[in-house]
């Protein structure tokens, strides 16, 4: 079997980590957004995006971002805030963690990353079918591309860790 070349093989290796960084990212973020969510109110949340989208709404009615907030923050009551922030909360902690583990080159870590992203992107393909968003097919594609290199990272450690003397 041929061994990539050291370049292709750093461009991959960047390529990989850069992308667990930028998921790292994404779980402090949903940790921020799980505090926040069980620290301020559904109403609290709607007064705010009123006065966030209200310059863009006079200018332009039909604004699909500013739309789409006034319409989600018009949708969230108590119960479904507790749900938000219980899973951003859980989300953010269970990536912050993995992407740790992998960046720390741990092994037992990569098969977990990759079951967490699948179960997540299975439940999003599942959202999307439901009511299509199209932020949420980027961020399924981004995780189905990070389950992929954190695939081809994993066959790769573990390729190297076997013919390492121990």
């Amino acid at each position: 079997m041929q061994s990539k070349s050291p370049a292709r093989r750093t461009g991959v290796e960047r390529t990989f980590r850069v992308s667990i960084a930028l998921k790292g990212l994404d779980g402090v973020l949903e940790l921020a957004g799980g505090v926040l969510l069980l620290f301020v109110s559904p109403s609290q949340i709607s007064s705010l995006l009123r006065l966030l989208t209200q310059h863009e709404l006079s200018e332009d009615p039909h604004d699909l971002i500013a739309n789409s907030l006034m319409h989600l923050a018009g949708t969230m009551n108590g119960s479904s805030s507790l749900f938000g922030a219980l899973y951003l909360l859980l989300h953010g902690a269970v990536k912050i963690v993995l992407v740790w583990a992998v960046l720390r080159d741990r092994l037992w870590a990569y098969p977990w990353m990759i079951a967490f992203l699948l179960v997540f992107s299975g439940y999003q393909a599942y959202r999307i079918v439901v009511r299509f968003s199209l932020g949420l097919v980027l961020l399924t594609a981004f995780d189905i591309f990070i389950v992929l290199l954190t695939w081809h990272e994993y066959r790769s450690r573990r390729a190297q860790s076997a013919n390492t003397p121990r």
